[in-house]
C-alpha cells in the first residue's frame, strides 16, 4: 500500500481555487476506484497557502494508470482547468505504509 501526497504551494488568495478542484477530481476519481482524496490547507507549513492532497493506492501501477484514463476524459480536464494560474509550483511525495 502506497500513499500519493501531491502538494502545491498556491498564488495568495488562490488555495481555495484549489481545495475546490481537488474535491471535484476526487468525486471523479471514486467510480474509478479511487479515493476518496484527503485535501488538506496548511495551518503552519514551510510557506504560506499550500493545499495537499493525499490518496491511498494499492500499487503503484493502478495509479499510473488510473491517472492516465482520468487525464484522457473530458470531465478531469474540465475539473482541472485552470490549475496553472492558481498554483506556483508543486511535488508529489510517495511513501509506502508500512503496517505493524
Amino acid at each position: 500500500m502506497f500513499l500519493v501526497r501531491d502538494i502545491m504551494f498556491c498564488k495568495p488568495g488562490q488555495a481555495r481555487a484549489m481545495v475546490k478542484k481537488f474535491h471535484a477530481l476526487s468525486a471523479l476519481l471514486q467510480p474509478l476506484g479511487f479515493g476518496p482524496l484527503k485535501v488538506m490547507t496548511d495551518i503552519s507549513s514551510e510557506r504560506y497557502w499550500m493545499v495537499v492532497s493525499e490518496a491511498e493506492v494499492d500499487s503503484l501501477e493502478r495509479y499510473a494508470e488510473v491517472n492516465q484514463q482520468a487525464m484522457s476524459k473530458k470531465e478531469f480536464q474540465d475539473a482541472m482547468a485552470g490549475y496553472h494560474d492558481s498554483v506556483v509550483e508543486g511535488r508529489r511525495e510517495i511513501y509506502t505504509i508500512e503496517k505493524g
